[in-house]
């Protein structure tokens, strides 16, 4: 099955799986709410899914329910995203693979292949960023508001009226954001969360 919000992304992807003997595309979603109801339907050997979809539910979200369906189900990443945060949070969900769009073809059917068949490989680029990632680095969810709301450019107590807390409050969340980004400022912060994928524009 191919989960993805671009039609022709889908049709690329579906021309390249189906030239192939030894496989089949059974099914195509544009959204997680999609993808899960045809999931249940079609019960796929692989799933391909991008991280980034519209409605409520996102690739991560998509993949943990799926799972919940079918515990060994499999999963490849298909996206754009090449954040640390962005391939950790896919992986922790129980994708099996991690495919950057931009990759050769070849990449993917290695790829489909390799998770069928019960492997779990990841590409040197996305090796390199899972090794970046700072250990001890997860953010509370409260943390993460604060986070999205230093990415939209809010003032601490601009802040702290969206969240219904104080402004001393919300100087803690962002001096623990600080640290455990390795960051010394506000700035820093948010462009090392938009590198890493922690949050996106």
């Amino acid at each position: 099955m191919i989960v993805d919000d671009h039609p022709l992304i889908r049709v690329g992807i579906a021309a390249i799986v189906n030239a192939r003997a030894d496989m089949t595309v059974v099914a195509q979603a544009g959204t997680g709410e999609e993808a899960l109801e045809l999931f249940r339907r079609h019960r796929p050997d692989v799933t391909l899914m991008d991280l980034r979809l519209p409605g409520k539910m996102g690739g991560v979200e998509a993949i943990a329910a799926m799972r919940a369906v079918q515990l060994e189900a499999r999963f490849i990443v298909v996206t754009t995203y090449d954040g640390d945060e962005d391939i950790h949070r896919a992986l922790e969900a129980g994708a099996q693979r991690y495919v950057i769009k931009g990759m050769p073809y070849q990449t993917l059917v290695e790829a489909v292949h390799r998770v069928h068949s019960g492997k779990r490989f990841l590409p040197p680029p996305v090796m390199n960023a899972l090794a970046s990632r700072i250990p001890d680095s997860d953010l509370s969810p409260r943390e993460m508001e604060v986070l999205r709301l230093l990415t939209a450019g809010k003032s601490n107590k601009e802040i702290a009226q969206t969240l219904d807390i104080t402004e001393a409050t919300v100087k803690s969340h962002v001096s623990t954001i600080l640290m455990r980004l390795g960051v010394d400022d506000r700035t820093q912060a948010v462009v090392t969360a938009l590198q890493r994928g922690l949050v996106h524009l």
